[in-house]
């Protein structure tokens, strides 16, 4: 017997409606590519969507064309999200730093039929036109620009395409397990694979984000979302938000810490998410400015592992709570946020701030679990070191148009991380497969490493690589970023991991750098280092 329920399907056109009707006056600014700050609102972005929706369908498009972006994170792309997907399309959001051969491959592999482009980058449909093949539509976001179109033949104008749309399209319906969106991966090794993601995997995803033991959106938040719009969908933030009503700040092309400093003062930013380097150079400016960030409340750190340090920073100078959480492109991203379990009230301060370290604990619709290099299930003790695998309800079974189904047998997918569970469920990520050092036949873990690095006062930031050692295979290096005005020595930083991890896990050497290299997401890309500084202890 079934249950005498109603059933709607779970799309992304019912979120942006509930946003465009419930918090229709709810403002959202959005810093311009050209410059400037531009407040608009749910209730106009609503309808901009629908008028895309409708331009886009007149344009003859079949259902589940791809639509690219390569943009930044702005009130003309957030409509994107929605009319694209809403109109029953595919929103292809492409990281634009990736090198042009890339960028040729992700978008010919996608067969993208249009690519909507912020100014900045233009130059990419001017330079890499011809190679592309399937695009029909390049759209430059933005009204007529017509230098702008002296260089791209055929070029449409957003703020033209969407005046032409239908402000009263109604949004078609279809099964929720369409494809809504499409995410590549950094393609580190061999060429990036597309994560295809549907409607109701998002909405759910959506409704995870909210609740208060992940990130809790309210519609009393002032969030800015700095982790970018083409990564992994700013970490479903766009849609979070407009499901709780919250107020958006969009950054645009402006990331340093001097501009997020006066996004946070200016608007009164309660909730902010990013890669630890982003809140790196965020710090920095708040410190040499002399910004107390009073409105920030919180901040979400995720996309590598955030150091111990940078928490006790934000609670105990600026009185801003840091949930640390993990994912990854497979999964949504979401896979677990940090927050402190009823029973931790009752322990003494320090083992409580101890706890919030980890990568925390899977929301519902999430498993965790880890296994040896047979495959066999570890025990979750908070000490046995396995081979992270998860499964869940945003979890992909399989990438797009690729041969084989990324799940293993038994209906996991392998992380590629190194993790230890705990009985609670906390998880704490020790390494990146491919990252953690094997030194003579033991493992190292580089996060910690760096965790301790990085909490030395003379320096602003920190990797650690493993690097080759004629006798023990692979030592660990330190990678030093020194801060501004200090003078560390190698001796001295070396000295700081006296008493905090055992003698033999001690780097080998210290090497400075001017600036870490780092992605277009601000992770610090460690296979530069490897070919840089790998000979340096064999020399």
């Amino acid at each position: 017997m079934l249950g005498r329920m109603m059933t709607e399907p779970l799309l992304i056109s019912s979120l942006i409606e509930h946003a465009g009707k419930y918090h229709a006056d709810t403002e959202i600014w959005s810093v311009e590519t050209t410059g400037g700050v531009e407040t608009t609102s749910w209730g106009q972005v609503a309808e901009n969507a629908r008028r895309l929706g409708s331009a886009l369908t007149k344009l003859g498009l079949d259902p589940q064309a791809r639509c690219a972006t390569i943009a930044w994170n702005n009130r003309r792309h957030l409509e994107i999200y929605y009319g694209v997907s809403g109109a029953g399309l595919v929103c292809h959001t492409i990281n634009p730093r990736l090198f042009p051969e890339q960028l040729v491959y992700i978008i010919n592999h996608a067969e993208d039929k249009v690519l909507f482009l912020d100014a900045t980058f233009l130059p990419i449909a001017s330079g890499l036109k011809d190679k592309l093949p399937t695009v029909e539509h390049f759209v430059l976001m933005g009204p007529r620009d017509e230098e702008a179109a002296s260089k791209v033949p055929g070029l449409k104008f957003y703020d033209e395409l969407i005046a032409e749309g239908d402000p009263e399209f109604e949004w078609p319906s279809f099964d929720e397990n369409t494809a809504s969106s499409l995410c590549y991966t950094s393609g580190t090794t061999g060429n990036p694979k597309g994560v295809l993601y549907s409607h109701r995997s998002t909405v759910l995803h959506s409704f995870a984000s909210n609740t208060i033991d992940v990130i809790g959106y309210s519609a009393r938040d002032v969030v800015l979302p700095v982790v970018p719009m083409f990564h992994v969908n700013a970490w479903g933030s766009p849609y979070a938000a407009a499901m709780s009503g919250a107020r958006l700040v969009m950054p645009g092309p402006g990331l340093d810490g001097d501009s997020l400093v006066r996004l946070i003062d200016t608007y009164g930013v309660t909730l902010a998410m990013g890669v630890p380097t982003i809140w790196l150079g965020l710090l920095g400016a708040a410190k040499k400015s002399g910004s107390k960030l009073e409105s920030l409340t919180r901040t979400v750190i995720g996309g590598s592992a955030c150091p111990p340090s940078m928490i006790d920073t934000f609670r105990d100078t600026y009185g801003v709570d840091t949930v640390h959480a993990w994912g990854m492109s497979e999964m949504s991203p979401l896979g677990s946020a940090n927050h402190p379990l009823a029973k931790h009230a009752k322990l003494p301060l320090e083992q409580q701030r101890k706890i919030r370290e980890n990568q925390g604990r899977p929301p519902f619709g999430v498993q965790l679990k880890i296994v040896d290099d047979n495959g066999k299930d570890m025990p979750e003790d908070g000490k046995a070191q396995g081979d992270l695998l998860v499964r869940g309800h945003w979890v992909l079974d399989s990438y797009f148009r690729q041969d084989d189904d990324g799940l293993l047998a038994d209906g996991w997918f392998a992380t590629g991380d190194v993790a230890t569970l705990d009985p609670d469920g906390y998880l704490t990520i020790k390494d990146r497969s491919k990252d953690i050092i094997k030194s003579g036949g033991e493992w190292i873990s580089s996060v910690e490493l760096e965790n301790i690095a990085v909490s030395h006062p003379k320096l602003a930031n920190a990797a650690v690589i493993g690097v080759a050692h004629p006798k023990w295979d692979e030592r660990p290096l330190l990678v030093a970023v020194k801060a501004e005005g200090e003078s560390p020595s190698e001796e001295e930083l070396l000295a700081w991991y006296d008493g905090k991890i055992a003698k033999w896990q001690v780097p080998d050497k210290v090497v400075f750098v001017d600036a870490l290299p780092v992605g277009a997401t601000g992770k610090v890309l460690k296979r530069e280092l490897k070919t840089q500084f790998n000979d340096v202890l064999t020399v």
